[in-house]
């Protein structure tokens, strides 16, 4: 006769030791009523009736369900991970994170049957999780030990406190915003969006991507250019999610049939603040919102950090200290433009220089330099603000991107009436960049006599320098792909990523590197366009001149050990 309670079930463990014939049903009945009165969990009331072991139920439950079973009295405590599961999640699921990699995080647990557990810890920690079984009464010691070692909570939420947010307007003034209660009054909501939040600043990424669908609903990093899966939350939290990062970001939160775009802030500490530049997209299941990280410490990182060889950094400087001429950054969009060129802003940035910039929109705020965000619909169009640039006595002049041309000839003619001109173009390369002016109906002498440099750049993902794998390729294999035999006569090391990675990187990769061309426009060059001369002729006298193309760049980024080849391949053309 069963002695369970009419609203007890059997448990998913109590099932499986049953098929395992390590218990009888009515044992298993009785000790689930005890359970249930006890409010204690079922395996925990198993161990303490000694019906079997906590090292019997573990290795049964392990061999029934293909996980691997560990004794947690051979784990040193060193190689507890840096990411820890909230305190109250560990009690409450009796689950330890053992070990990170890469995005996987593998968890101690008892009670593998136990999917709540395992899909509570998926969703607050945003990795794959990994379970390996342990002994019931083991893992309770850990756990304990554990939380009296941390003295405090562990609130892998971080941000309770609202007033952490704050909106940043076009002026650059902050101000709190506190949402009305009937818009997104709602705890877990605001949480979950704050550890996304962390979780993003944390990893590195540079943009976010809350996306719905008809079934589900997923979260996506972009980590070092790569878009990775991180959570998949509930559906049902697409709407308060997206009103909430509305309100937060200066949006109309009853628009819901239009693109929308908007910008906050995380205050992270009295030093340190993140800008995030938000735009919603109406799907058919819902708002799409991706956010993009805009960490003003990425702007004052200074030349040498960004991975230019000594002669590129030699030639960019030389450039950019001239009193007058146009320097013209290239490269798709996420290569790194836009950094590249407050870096050159950063360096020219004094007391007795006048700087103004006009950007779509602008990124990252610079104290002592004049930004000004374009607004097309409104009739402020580069080449506006910068016939206003021009009456307002500037020494240099940073256009966000020439796109006709209008703005090509206005930065021509600054350039050529002493100002020095910063702007972006979207082409594959240096020498295609100039070909791409004269397209634009821009005359070769104007060419030819204001564009003083062209750099063009991509980012490569850069090895992680703990765990990358050293290897030796085919000579042959190394010359298809860029090498020179020259290269041969020197001392150097070929690097693989390592698929599994470590704790501290993305499955071998962590951070990106620059790869450019930087081209000099020399009077040889300068003949070239005056002649009409293709792209391929301005390549092949820049090469002469000792202008690395891209891969010939990255090639050298492969031999410093800093990249792998087929990073190279993948983001330079041939």
């Amino acid at each position: 006769m069963a002695l369970a309670t009419p609203n007890t079930k059997l448990s998913g463990l109590a099932r499986t030791l049953i098929q395992e014939k390590l218990l009888s049903e009515d044992e298993a009945n009785a000790i689930e009523a005890q359970a249930y009165t006890l409010k204690t969990p079922f395996i925990a009331q198993l161990i303490l009736s000694k019906k079997l072991s906590a090292q019997t139920i573990a290795e049964a439950s392990a061999k029934a369900f293909g996980f691997p079973y560990f004794n947690l009295d051979a784990f040193n405590p060193d190689y507890l991970p840096a990411k820890k599961i909230d305190e109250k999640l560990m009690q409450a699921n009796r689950v330890m994170a053992l070990q990170a990699r890469g995005n996987a995080l593998f968890i101690a647990i008892s009670d593998p049957t136990n999917i709540q557990a395992l899909d509570s810890v998926q969703f607050q920690m945003g990795m794959t999780i990994s379970p390996i079984v342990v002994e019931d009464d083991k893992l309770g010691r850990w756990i304990d030990k554990i939380i009296s070692a941390s003295g405090t909570n562990f609130n892998s939420l971080a941000i309770d406190d609202d007033d952490e947010f704050g909106l940043g307007d076009d002026s650059g003034h902050t101000e709190d915003h506190a949402p009305q209660e009937s818009e997104v009054d709602d705890a877990p909501v605001v949480k979950f969006l704050n550890k996304m939040l962390l979780d993003a600043i944390n990893m590195g990424a540079s943009d976010l991507h809350f996306e719905p669908y008809e079934k589900f609903y997923r979260v996506r990093y972009r980590v070092d250019g790569i878009l990775r899966e991180i959570t998949q939350p509930p559906l049902a939290i697409k709407e308060k999610l997206a009103s909430r990062i509305k309100v937060i970001s200066n949006m109309d939160i009853s628009e819901k049939r239009i693109p929308q775009d908007g910008r906050m802030k995380l205050v992270l500490s009295k030093t340190r603040t993140i800008d995030f530049r938000v735009s919603t997209l109406p799907l058919i299941h819902g708002e799409k919102i991706v956010m993009r990280i805009l960490d003003p410490s990425s702007a004052t990182l200074g030349i040498e950090a960004l991975g230019y060889e000594p002669l590129q950094k030699e030639f960019l400087l030389n450039a950019v200290s001239r009193p007058y001429g146009l320097v013209l950054v290239t490269g798709p969009t996420g290569s790194g433009k836009t950094v590249s060129l407050y870096t050159c802003l950063n360096i020219l940035n004094k007391p007795d220089v006048n700087i103004a910039t006009a950007e779509d929109p602008c990124e990252i705020p610079l104290a002592g330099i004049n930004q000004v965000n374009v607004n097309d619909k409104q009739g402020l169009t580069f080449a506006v603000a910068l016939k206003s640039f021009l009456r307002q006595d500037p020494d240099i002049i940073m256009i966000g991107e020439i796109r006709d041309l209008e703005t090509a000839d206005m930065a021509i003619k600054a350039a050529s009436t002493g100002h020095m001109v910063l702007s972006t173009l979207h082409t594959n390369d240096a020498p295609s960049t100039l070909t791409r002016l004269l397209n634009m109906g821009v005359a070769p002498f104007n060419i030819a006599s204001a564009v003083s440099l062209i750099t063009a750049q991509r980012l490569a993902r850069r090895l992680c320098k703990h765990c990358k794998i050293p290897i030796d390729a085919p000579k042959e294999a190394l010359l298809s792909v860029g090498f020179i035999e020259e290269d041969f006569n020197e001392k150097w090391q070929l690097y693989k990523h390592n698929p599994d990675g470590c704790e501290l990187c993305n499955a071998g990769y962590k951070g990106r590197v620059g790869i450019y061309q930087v081209m000099p426009v020399t009077d040889a060059i300068s003949r070239i366009i005056m002649k009409n001369g293709t792209a391929h002729d301005i390549a092949d006298q820049a090469k002469i001149e000792g202008v690395n193309d891209l891969r010939r760049s990255g090639v050298l980024k492969v031999m410093q050990g800093l990249t792998s080849i087929e990073e190279i391949e993948a983001c330079t053309n041939e």
